[in-house]
């Protein structure tokens, strides 16, 4: 009796540990989703709202919000639509004139965030450190964009907490070839503006 009343204790006890664990790992993302920075992008389509993670992407987030704060945003379009893989935007206006972006930003991609539905990160081109305004928001799990031990992935710095569906009916949309667009949607689809939404932040 006095082995098997043993089992039971630890048993239990490893029960309680496990128990205790997941709850601080709750509160801990609940926290970070608290003192995250809250971005609205206002669609054609509807608004977007963005939490950003500054203590795993902090460049990544800095260069994003300059870019917000700047109205670098305000006018672009998705200029890359790829029906379940991502919507693309930041880098042209209405009128396909591209938009000049600032320096490049530094990979961050090892910061444990991967590529999942709704995650937003920086697109790049073969360079890892040559990210600078062009984000995509992944429609699927696209493991191939995520870092590997041997090679850098595609920064993720945030999530969509609101308007998965305006995502979802932006990336159902016709495209077609148009120079070097390969994935551009028809009819544009605009960014009217990207704004720090501060009520938003408080309330998540």
């Amino acid at each position: 009796m006095g082995l098997i009343h043993r089992f039971i204790a630890i048993c239990f006890l490893c029960c309680t540990l496990v128990l205790a664990l997941s709850a601080h790992a709750a509160d801990n993302l609940q926290a970070q989703k608290q003192s995250s920075p809250v971005v609205r992008l206002s669609t054609d389509y509807g608004d977007i709202v963005l939490a950003l993670y500054p203590e795993k992407a902090p460049a990544t987030v800095e260069n994003f919000l300059n870019y917000v704060n700047s109205y670098y945003y305000d006018g672009v379009i998705f200029h890359r639509v790829v029906r379940g893989f991502v919507i693309q935007a930041g880098g042209y206006g209405f009128d396909l004139y591209p938009r000049e972006p600032g320096a490049p930003v530094i990979n961050e991609s090892g910061n444990g965030l991967v590529n999942k539905p709704g995650s937003i990160a920086m697109a790049r081109t073969s360079d890892p450190d040559s990210a600078r305004a062009q984000f995509f928001i992944n429609l699927s799990h696209n493991k191939n964009l995520d870092a590997t031990p041997t090679t850098p992935g595609y920064t993720v710095f945030g999530e969509v907490v609101e308007g998965m569906g305006v995502v979802r009916k932006i990336s159902q949309q016709p495209v077609k070839r148009a120079g070097i667009h390969q994935h551009l949607p028809r009819q544009p689809i605009m960014i009217q503006k990207a704004r720090m939404d501060a009520h938003q932040q408080a309330d998540l």
